[in-house]
């Protein structure tokens, strides 16, 4: 990890007022791996479930924490591209997203940026319910570009 964890932790959970304001939390940052929790508390919809732009966010988000927990951000910095969400069921209690980059393509990632000045990755994944059901499937297109 290109940096200490508790300010990978701050810069996830507090960087962007709106996350910020979410009580989005990071559970596990790790290299390669990180798992998200939004609260259903203080972001229910006028039907008590999880409200859609806090699934979009719980969504969105891994690509950036992966990216500071596997990349050098003095050197380079992510942006999305594109964003799907779709619904499954009713979010009905705080729900988790976990993500991964494995080995391979870290290094396939960030060897493509350092000859071409940016690189693709894609995240697919599925957002759980407390019960491990899912609640929303994404898929994530980001691209890391050199400074």
């Amino acid at each position: 990890m290109s940096m200490p964890i508790e300010l990978v932790r701050q810069l996830t959970e507090e960087q962007i007022a709106f996350v910020r304001r979410s009580g989005l939390k990071a559970e596990i940052l790790e290299q390669g791996h990180v798992r998200l929790r939004m609260p259903l508390e203080s972001n229910q919809n006028h039907i008590g479930t999880l409200y859609a732009g806090a699934l979009f966010t719980l969504a969105e988000m891994p690509g950036g924490a992966l990216f500071l927990t596997s990349f050098d951000s003095r050197r380079f910095y992510p942006i999305v591209k594109e964003m799907n969400l779709r619904f499954r069921r009713p979010a009905k209690s705080d729900i988790t997203v976990e993500a991964r980059l494995g080995e391979e393509e870290i290094a396939r990632i960030q060897q493509e940026a350092e000859a071409n000045g940016k690189a693709d990755y894609v995240l697919e994944l599925q957002l759980l319910d407390a019960t491990g059901e899912v609640v929303a499937e994404s898929r994530g297109l980001y691209q890391m570009r050199t400074h």
